[in-house]
């Protein structure tokens, strides 16, 4: 016997308890707007996720503006910019010095406890561990996600639909084929990354070019460093052991150059990751609204993700405030172009920054990198440039 849905109602459907998700539910609750958020992972899978590191100046003010950053300000770290080195050459980009505008060290773990926590406090209903989602009506004014919960089969309906559930999920595909345009590059190399219990070798983020690879040298605490080796793509993670991942490191990144010691530590974590650049759009399909990851992915280079689904959202809850509260359409009408000019921005810069400092067997294509390298740190125009995108544009550019 099939068993009865359960019918709940709210005015906005989150699917993805990520941080876009948790985000988009805090703003529009501050308006009070309601939402329920649909989440097919588990609650500890999201949280453990490790993935972007380093803030942009928009997303902490954000945070701030909203009580989101008391943790943040105590246990982040804020950085005045990175070092660019390449083989006999290491330049320091001061962000603050050429734009006044600096980015934080705090990962995306911290931000997803800081966001739950705020959300439970608010009693926020969060439906975990959601099977069989589906989105239905959503050129209707009642649009409508159907799942199942805790054995019980739930219809939940509502005045909008925001997909925040990245790549994989059910928003993106809900998009007809014949209203979608996607593009997409897929970069002939990945990132070794390995999380170490060691504090950081440096006080800035190295971007290293190397005859070798790129290689990466980035942090998540005063004792946890993180770090990144250029590979192969297709290469499993059990070729490089801990030894060798150091030794590589330890070449490309410039140990014993300029004054500089790289300190090896205990390897916790490894992981091989894909790079690629995805664009689709349009970012709205009557009442679903796509945000983060369900829209665009980016190279990691140029910190870029969840800064990005943190633009999206600040753009997206004003809208779907002024269309449920308001019945004002006009934000909701133009949220896809206007996310989507920043998208481009910053799919742009990634695409810049991962070409520049990712080797290939083309010894042309080598030459052309150390000549951009040169002019990006001699160059005023080229350090303001890279500092401008890097540390982040205005939300709403």
């Amino acid at each position: 016997m099939t068993p009865p849905v359960e019918t709940l109602r709210t005015d906005v459907v989150i699917i993805g308890a990520g941080p876009a998700g948790m985000l988009l539910s805090h703003l529009l609750a501050v308006d009070g707007v309601a939402s329920i958020v649909v989440e097919t992972r588990s609650a500890d899978y999201v949280a453990a996720r490790i993935r972007a590191g380093i803030l942009e100046h928009s997303t902490v003010e954000l945070l701030r503006q909203h009580g989101l950053a008391d943790r943040l300000g105590r246990e982040g770290d804020e950085h005045r910019g990175i070092y660019l080195t390449w083989p006999e050459e290491k330049h320091h980009l001061d962000f603050v010095d050429l734009t006044g505008r600096s980015v934080w060290v705090y990962g995306q773990t911290e931000v997803q406890k800081d966001l739950v926590a705020a959300r439970e406090a608010d009693d926020q209903q969060v439906l975990y561990e959601c099977g069989d989602v589906a989105l239905h009506d959503l050129e209707t004014e009642r649009p409508a996600v159907e799942l199942v919960h805790d054995g019980r089969r739930v219809r939940i309906e509502g005045r909008v639909v925001a997909g925040c559930d990245g790549s994989f999920g059910p928003s993106r595909a809900s998009v007809p084929s014949g209203v979608q345009q996607t593009w997409e590059k897929v970069y002939p190399y990945s990132w070794l990354g390995i999380l170490a219990d060691v504090a950081p070798s440096t006080d800035e983020l190295i971007y290293a070019w190397h005859p070798d690879g790129f290689a990466m040298h980035s942090m998540r605490s005063e004792s946890v460093s993180r770090l990144y080796v250029q590979v192969p793509n297709g290469t499993p993670v059990e070729e490089w052991s801990d030894d060798r991942i150091w030794e590589a490191l330890a070449v490309r990144l410039g140990h014993g150059r300029h004054g500089w010691e790289l300190t090896p530590g205990p390897i916790t974590e490894k992981s091989v990751l894909p790079m690629r650049s995805y664009v689709q759009t349009p970012m709205r399909h009557g009442a679903l609204f796509l945000a983060g990851d369900s829209a665009h992915i980016v190279p990691p280079t140029g910190a870029k993700g969840l800064n990005l689904a943190v633009a999206d959202v600040a753009l997206l809850a004003p809208a779907l405030v002024d269309l449920v509260r308001k019945k004002d359409v006009r934000r909701a009408d133009s949220y896809s172009d206007d996310a989507l000019r920043r998208v481009w921005r910053c799919t742009h810069f990634s695409w810049w920054m991962t070409t520049m400092l990712h080797t290939s067997p083309d010894p042309f294509e080598a030459q052309l990198q150390l000549s951009q390298l040169r002019w990006v740190t001699s160059s005023e125009a080229g350090r303001t440039g890279l500092a401008e995108n890097y540390a982040g544009l205005p939300i709403g550019f």
